[in-house]
C-alpha cells in the first residue's frame, strides 16, 4: 500500500502534466477518462498519508460530541492546503472551502469522525487503548464502524484537489462531522433535544449554498473495492423507543396482591412484534421494531413497582413510520392495561430520518461512479441501519454509498460487521474511496 518517494514523484508529475487535459475535461458534460485520470495520480501521490491518518485515527478514538483531537488533525491539514477552515461547526465540526480557479457550482463531501463505546479486539499494530466517559462511566473507545477510514480518505481527497484548484470549475465543501452514532443527549427543560451531528452543522450552515452533497461509508460485508448504491431508500430511518410500564409492587410469593409490571412488560415485548407483522403494510417496504434492554426489579422475589424497556423502530417510508408510531403507542397501553398496568410510551431523543438517493442524482452521478471504481459498482438492497447523513439530505440533494473493505483474507459474507470489536478493513481500498469521492465531486461540478 506504502508507495516509494519515487513513485510519488512520478505520480505528481502526472498530476502537473494532466492537468491541461483536465481543464479540457471541465468543459464537458461529465467526468471522463482523461479527468480520471488526473485525479487517480493526484490520489495515488497521496495515498501512503492516507493509511497514516487512519491508523493515527484509529489509534485515538473520540466518542460522539468528543472529537478533539481528530477535529484539530483534519483543521490544520486543510488550513495547510490553503482552505478557508470553519471550526466548532455544531460542536466540533469541520468545514474547509475549496474555491477553484473557475466560476460554477457548490458541492459537498462529507466524513463522519466519532468513534464508539467497544472495546477493541483485532489484535491491530494500532489497535485503541484509549478510554472515555460515556453516560458517567469510564468505558473502552474504538473505531468500530470505519469512520476512521472514512475522515482518512476525505482528507486524502481534499489534497487531491487542492492540487487541481485552478482547474476546479466551482467550489468543493469538505464536511467533517461530528457526533452520527448520536450524541446522549436529553430534552430540556422545555422538552426540546438539542441538536447534535449532521442536524447541527445544518443548523449552523454547513451547507449554505451547497447544491449536492456526497457521502460514503466503509463495510466488511461488500466485495472487495465494489461500490454498493441503490436509488430511493437505501438506510432506514430510526427511533428510540422508550416504553416504562407502571404496576404495584409486591411480595413474589402473592402476584394477587400486587400488579406485575414485568409480565406486562414481557406481553408488550411480544405485542410489539404484531405491528409489523399484522399492521404495517409490508408490501410497501420493510420494518423492524426491536425491544434492546429491559430494567426492572432489584431482587428475585420483589415484584417492582414499574419496567423499562428501551428499543428502536426502523423504517424506511415517512407514512409508515408515523403509522408505526402511533400503533406503537396503543399496543403498549392497550396490553399494559389489560394486566391492570399503565405504559407510557416515548419517542427520541434520536431520530434519523430515511438516508434516500433522489433518484434523479443517483442516475447522473452513476457514470462517474462506475468509472473513478472501475465498474466494479453493484445495486444493494436497502440496509436497515441508520445514517444521520439524511439531514443533509433534507437540504440539499445527496447521495451515499458504500464501499466493500474486508480485511485481506476475510470472506466478506462472514467478515466482522461494523460496530463489532473485531470490525477491520483492508486499507487498499482507502484510495478508492478518495478517488470515487473526488471523482464524484469534480463530475458533478463539470455537469451542466
Amino acid at each position: 500500500m506504502h508507495k516509494p518517494f519515487s513513485a510519488i514523484a512520478v505520480a505528481a508529475g502526472l498530476v502537473a502534466s494532466g492537468l491541461a487535459t483536465f481543464a479540457s475535461s471541465a468543459q464537458a458534460q461529465a467526468l471522463d477518462a482523461a479527468g480520471l485520470q488526473v485525479i487517480d495520480a493526484a490520489v495515488n501521490a497521496v495515498a501512503p498519508k492516507v493509511v497514516n491518518w487512519r491508523r493515527d485515527i484509529h489509534a485515538h478514538p473520540e466518542l460522539s460530541g468528543q472529537e478533539v483531537r481528530t477535529a484539530k488533525l483534519v483543521a490544520d491539514h486543510l488550513k495547510k492546503l490553503g482552505m478557508e477552515v470553519q471550526t466548532n461547526v455544531g460542536g466540533t465540526g469541520v468545514v474547509g472551502t475549496l474555491k477553484g480557479g473557475l466560476p460554477g457550482k457548490v458541492v459537498a463531501l462529507r466524513a463522519d469522525m466519532d468513534a464508539l463505546p467497544v472495546p477493541e479486539n483485532t489484535g491491530l499494530p494500532f489497535a485503541s487503548k484509549a478510554k472515555a466517559n460515556y453516560l458517567g462511566k469510564e468505558v473502552p473507545v474504538m473505531h468500530a464502524c470505519g469512520h476512521d477510514a472514512h475522515v482518512a480518505m476525505l482528507m486524502g481527497a481534499a489534497e487531491a484537489l487542492s492540487s487541481m484548484k485552478a482547474q476546479l470549475p466551482g467550489t468543493i465543501k469538505f464536511i467533517f462531522q461530528p457526533a452520527e452514532e448520536g450524541a446522549p443527549v436529553e430534552p430540556d427543560a422545555n422538552g426540546k433535544v438539542p441538536s447534535f451531528g449532521a442536524k447541527a452543522m445544518v443548523e449552523e450552515g454547513a451547507l449554505k449554498d451547497v447544491q449536492a452533497i456526497y457521502g460514503l461509508h466503509v463495510t466488511a460485508n461488500l466485495p472487495s473495492g465494489v461500490v454498493g448504491y441503490r436509488s430511493g431508500p437505501l438506510m432506514a430511518g430510526s427511533d428510540n423507543i422508550r416504553i416504562e410500564v407502571e404496576g404495584r409492587g409486591g411480595h413474589g410469593s402473592s402476584p394477587w396482591n400486587a400488579v406485575d409490571p414485568i409480565v406486562a412488560a414481557s406481553q408488550v415485548v411480544l405485542g410489539l412484534q404484531t405491528v409489523v407483522s399484522r399492521q404495517l403494510n409490508i408490501s410497501q417496504e420493510p420494518a423492524v421494531i426491536t425491544i434492546g434492554q429491559i430494567q426492572g426489579g432489584t431482587r428475585y422475589n420483589i415484584i417492582p413497582d414499574s419496567v423499562e424497556m428501551l428499543g428502536t423502530l426502523r423504517t424506511f417510508d415517512e407514512g409508515m413510520r408515523q403509522e408505526a408510531l402511533k400503533r406503537i403507542t396503543t399496543t403498549a397501553e392497550s396490553i399494559a392495561a389489560s394486566s391492570g398496568a399503565k405504559a407510557k410510551v416515548r419517542f427520541g431523543p434520536v431520530a434519523y430520518p430515511v438516508t434516500t438517493n433522489p433518484a434523479e442524482l443517483t442516475a447522473a452521478s452513476l457514470p462517474a461512479l462506475k468509472l473513478a471504481s472501475g465498474g466494479k459498482a453493484m445495486i444493494i438492497p436497502k440496509v436497515s441501519g441508520s445514517e444521520d447523513f439524511s439531514e443533509f439530505q433534507k437540504v440539499a440533494p445527496g447521495f451515499f454509498y458504500f464501499l466493500g473493505a474486508p480485511p485481506k483474507g476475510k470472506d466478506f459474507k462472514t467478515a466482522p460487521s461494523n460496530h463489532s470489536p473485531l470490525f477491520d478493513i483492508d486499507e487498499d481500498q482507502l484510495p478508492v474511496g478518495a478517488r470515487t469521492l473526488a471523482a464524484l465531486a469534480v463530475d458533478f461540478l463539470q455537469r451542466k
